[in-house]
């Protein structure tokens, strides 16, 4: 009896230290396939999201934040690990996670983006552009897969508020009205 209980708490041991274990290089590059099983935002670079768009053309969502912003982390705490919200963008866009105030270049279409001095800590060049200059945080940013502005939406969005105006984008009801007129008939 003794042996038995020795040999099942081995086996507990071993499977503990391997659930603990840091993932290898091989796991890691399923992390963004294995992102939407778990029930998170397949969150991707902006050069990710521009190689995967090349693949496979799909609309993109932007999340501009920054480290300091606090409605930023009540968006991550919150509606951004809604099920139904993560569905809905894992299905509809390649989303991108973007700290507005980086200081690593962007090379996109032949221009680079740069970090600028000003402000509270800054700004990145690719977030002052996409936002057209509003830099009020947490900050949306819709695009078509040719890269062309859909919609900018700033501030902090309940899940219901996100996946209206995420259907509004996706069904392409920007193509016939605006956001007002669809937002106050849905």
């Amino acid at each position: 009896m003794k042996k038995v209980f020795f040999v099942a708490i081995a086996i507990l041991a071993a499977g503990l230290i391997f659930a603990f274990m840091p993932k290898s290089d091989s796991v890691a590059e399923t992390t963004t396939t294995s992102a939407a099983a778990e029930g998170e935002i397949n969150w991707m670079t902006w050069d990710e999201a521009v190689k995967a768009n090349e693949k496979a053309p799909k609309k993109i969502f932007i999340d501009f934040y920054t480290d300091w912003c606090g409605w930023c982390k009540r968006m991550d705490a919150t509606t951004f690990v809604d099920p139904a919200v993560v569905a809905y963008v894992n299905k509809n866009f390649y989303a991108v996670k973007f700290d507005a105030e980086q200081k690593e270049d962007v090379v996109f279409q032949g221009t680079t983006f740069k970090w600028q001095p000003g402000g509270r800590n800054g700004y990145h060049q690719l977030a002052f552009e996409l936002l057209s200059g509003r830099l009020g945080y947490p900050s949306y940013v819709y695009l078509t897969p040719n890269y062309e502005r859909i919609l900018i939406s700033p501030g902090y969005k309940q899940a219901p508020d996100l996946q209206k105006e995420m259907q509004f984008v996706s069904e392409d009801h920007y193509l016939s009205r605006t956001w007002e007129q669809f937002s106050t008939a849905n």
